[in-house]
C-alpha cells in the first residue's frame, strides 16, 4: 500500500465551447474515506473499504497508516487494510505536511496507544483552519498536549468519557472526537457537532465497529468499547464532484446524467441550481441536469450542513461570471477563499471581492488565458471557466485538483469536453 506518488505540476490544456452532453459515474467520496481509512487504527481485525477513490489524499493516508505499521491493498477500487502490525504513535511530517487530513490520526492513535505524536499539517491554503478545537476536546478528555517543534504531543493517563460541546462546528474535530471516544468505555456526550454526509458515513462506520453512537440534532451520544472489530463498508458518493459536474452541464448549456449520487446530499446545491435556471431530474440512483433558459443571477452564503457548501462556492462563481446581471456570494466559513478570483479576471470576470463577500457583474464571456491552481476547488473552477471560455486556457499546477477529484479530465472528455493533461517533469 506504499504510495510511490511523486509531486508534479501538471497542466491542463482546455478548449472552450463545447456543450457537455452523455453520462458519467461519480466517484466514492474522498472526504468520507479519509478519516473511515484513519479509523481503521481503533481495531486489530482486517477491514475493507470499497469505492475509494484513487486520489493524491487517499494515498498519502495509505502511506501513513502504512508507516505506522498497518499492511495493506488496494484491489478493484477496495482499500484492504491489516492494522493489527501497527506500533507506532507518531506521525512523519514528509507525509503530513501533504494533507491536512492527517490530523483526523490523533484521535484513533490516542484511543488505541494514550499518545499521539502529529505533526502540524498541511493542504489547501484557503485559510487559517485551525485546530484548536480538536486540542481543547482532547484536554477535556483528560489529556496533556502540547506543541513543540511543528508537532502536537498527546498523551493521557486514564481514557473516560467525557461531555464536551464544541465552540464552532467542526468536521474534522467532530471526526477526531468521535473516533476516540468510540475507543473509550463508556458514555460520552459531543455537542455542537458537524453532521455533513461525510460524518454520518463514519458514524455508520463505528457502528459497524461495535461503537454506540445515536444523535439527537447536532449531539452526539458515544458508547465506546475496548474491543473494536473489523468492518466491510461502501463509501458514499462523492457530492462536491457530482455538485462540480451539475454545473459543468449547466455552465455549457448541455445535458448531464449522473450515476452513484445521493441528491439529499446536495439539496442546498440544486435548490441553488434550480434557480439559476437548471432543470434537475432525480433518477434511481442519480440525478439529470440541464438548463432551462438564460441564466439567472444568485445570491449565495456558504454554511455547514445541510447549507450551501463552501466547496461549491469557486464552481458557482464561474457560472454567476456569465449570468447576467449582479450576483453575491458570502464565505462564511473560510477568510481566504476567494483566490480563484484573481485567475478568474485573467478570464475577463467581473469580481469585486468586499471582505468575505464577492459582488459579480455577468458578463458576455470569458476569454481563454494562462492561470494558476491555488486550492483544491480554485482549480476545479478554472477547469469550468476554460469549458466555457473562448480559446484556450492554459491551468498550471493542477496537482492540487488530483487531490480531490479521480479523473476529471477523462470524465469531463467523456461528456464531450477538451481538456488534455501535459505532463510535467517530477522531481
Amino acid at each position: 500500500m506504499k504510495n510511490t506518488t511523486s509531486y508534479s505540476s501538471d497542466t491542463f490544456l482546455v478548449e472552450g465551447g463545447t456543450s457537455l452532453k452523455g453520462k458519467v459515474r461519480v466517484s466514492g467520496a474522498k472526504n468520507a474515506s479519509l478519516p473511515i481509512i484513519f479509523s481503521t487504527i481503533l481495531t486489530k481485525e482486517r477491514c475493507v473499504i470499497e469505492d475509494v477513490p484513487d486520489l493524491l489524499d487517499v494515498k498519502n493516508a495509505c502511506e501513513l497508516i502504512h508507516l505506522l505499521g498497518a499492511e495493506g491493498e488496494r484491489l478493484d477500487g477496495k482499500v484492504l487494510i491489516d492494522p493489527s502490525g501497527v506500533r507506532s504513535s507518531e506521525t512523519p511530517e514528509s507525509i503530513v505536511k501533504k494533507m491536512r487530513a492527517s490530523v483526523l490520526s490523533m484521535g484513533p492513535l490516542l484511543a488505541r496507544f494514550g499518545k499521539a505524536r502529529v505533526a502540524l499539517p498541511g493542504g489547501c491554503s484557503i485559510g487559517a483552519r485551525p485546530i484548536d478545537q480538536h486540542l481543547k476536546f482532547f484536554v477535556s478528555a483528560g489529556a496533556q498536549v502540547s506543541v513543540r517543534g511543528g508537532y502536537v504531543n498527546i498523551e493521557i493517563e486514564r481514557k473516560r468519557p467525557v461531555e464536551f460541546e464544541f465552540e464552532l462546528i467542526t468536521v474534522t474535530g467532530t471526526e477526531n472526537a468521535l473516533i476516540y471516544l468510540s475507543g473509550v468505555e463508556g458514555r460520552s456526550v459531543l455537542k455542537n457537532i458537524a453532521l455533513e454526509p461525510e460524518v454520518i458515513d463514519l458514524i455508520e462506520v463505528l457502528r459497524k465497529m461495535g461503537a454506540s453512537i445515536e444523535l439527537e440534532g447536532r449531539t452526539a451520544i458515544v458508547e465506546g468499547s475496548g474491543e473494536l472489530r473489523g468492518f466491510e463498508h461502501r463509501v458514499i458518493p462523492d457530492r462536491i464532484e457530482a455538485g462540480t459536474l451539475m454545473v459543468a452541464g449547466v455552465l455549457t448549456d448541455g445535458e448531464v446524467e449522473l450515476e452513484n449520487v445521493i441528491p439529499e446530499h446536495l439539496g442546498a446545491v440544486i435548490e441553488k441550481l434550480k434557480y439559476a435556471g437548471a432543470e434537475v431530474e432525480m433518477l434511481e440512483g442519480g440525478v439529470r441536469v440541464r438548463r432551462k433558459g438564460e441564466l439567472r443571477p444568485l445570491e449565495i452564503v456558504t454554511e455547514e450542513f445541510p447549507g450551501f457548501p463552501t466547496d461549491m462556492q469557486a464552481q458557482f462563481m464561474v457560472m454567476l461570471a456569465v449570468t447576467p446581471g449582479r450576483s453575491m456570494v458570502y464565505e462564511s466559513i473560510f477568510e481566504n477563499r476567494f483566490q480563484h478570483v484573481y485567475e478568474l479576471r485573467k478570464m475577463g470576470a467581473r469580481i469585486d471581492i468586499r471582505g468575505r463577500s464577492a459582488y459579480i457583474e455577468g458578463v458576455e464571456e470569458l476569454r481563454g488565458a494562462e492561470v494558476i491552481s491555488t486550492d483544491l476547488r480554485a482549480s476545479a473552477s478554472l477547469v469550468l471557466a476554460g469549458l466555457i471560455a473562448r480559446g484556450t486556457t492554459l491551468i498550471r499546477d493542477i496537482y492540487h485538483l488530483d487531490r480531490g477529484y479521480e479523473k476529471l479530465e477523462e470524465k469531463l472528455n467523456r461528456l464531450g469536453a477538451s481538456v488534455e493533461r501535459l505532463p510535467a517533469l517530477v522531481s
